[in-house]
């Protein structure tokens, strides 16, 4: 899902960079002292991410990782994934350096909501399973609509290829529930602490 350099319109992309600008000075500042070695290694799992393929149709798609995350970090999840995306497109040309502002926004803003939607109850554990994949799989759909969005504001003849964008995304979106459930559950068994960390430092 992601844009590329000269595709988007001036004023999607400004809009775009100042609202990433503002997410991540607002992640950085909420952002404590013990979460940033979780946040450095969610943005590895973000960025990795983008290398697992996935065959859907006749073409590909890779995992995008955003739910989980929002789930796990909060607004730290819109620097995390603006690193991301920052060097899938210096290694890997995902994306484009101009469109980086849109791109992280499309991603981290569905992430973040899906924070205050599901991440509430990270503190105790309860209901990870189910907490999890309405994560992963609201944030991809979330994602795919501001991608599309973002399309029509540029030019309405764009309206096929942002429908065929969030058909494209739909298997992703079960996928990546299932990774997200399966990563919560397992968090909160084994290393409840780092689910309390988003907690903290949303409470400051």
């Amino acid at each position: 899902m992601h844009l590329v350099d000269g595709i988007i319109s001036t004023p999607v992309l400004v809009a775009g960079a100042l609202a990433s600008a503002g997410g991540i000075a607002i992640g950085l500042r909420r952002m404590e002292e013990e979460q940033v070695p979780q946040t450095a290694i969610l943005a590895a799992v973000f960025f990795v991410g983008s290398l697992i393929h996935l065959r859907t149709g006749l073409t590909s798609t890779h995992l995008v990782l955003n739910g989980l995350l929002g789930i796990l970090l909060g607004w730290a999840a819109f620097p995390a994934i603006a690193i991301g995306l920052f060097l899938q497109c210096l290694f890997f040309a995902h994306g484009g350096f101009t469109t980086l502002g849109v791109n992280t926004f499309n991603m981290a803003a569905p992430a973040v909501l899906c924070w205050y939607l599901f991440g509430r109850g990270n503190e105790c554990g309860t209901n990870a399973v189910r907490r999890g994949f309405a994560s992963g799989f609201l944030a991809v759909l979330l994602a795919a609509l501001l991608v599309a969005l973002s399309l029509l504001g540029t030019d309405p003849a764009f309206a096929l290829i942002a429908q065929v964008t969030i058909l494209h995304q739909l298997p992703v979106m079960v996928i990546e529930g299932a990774i997200t459930a399966s990563a919560l559950s397992f968090l909160a068994r084994v290393r409840p602490r780092l689910l309390r960390v988003a907690i903290a430092s949303e409470s400051s």
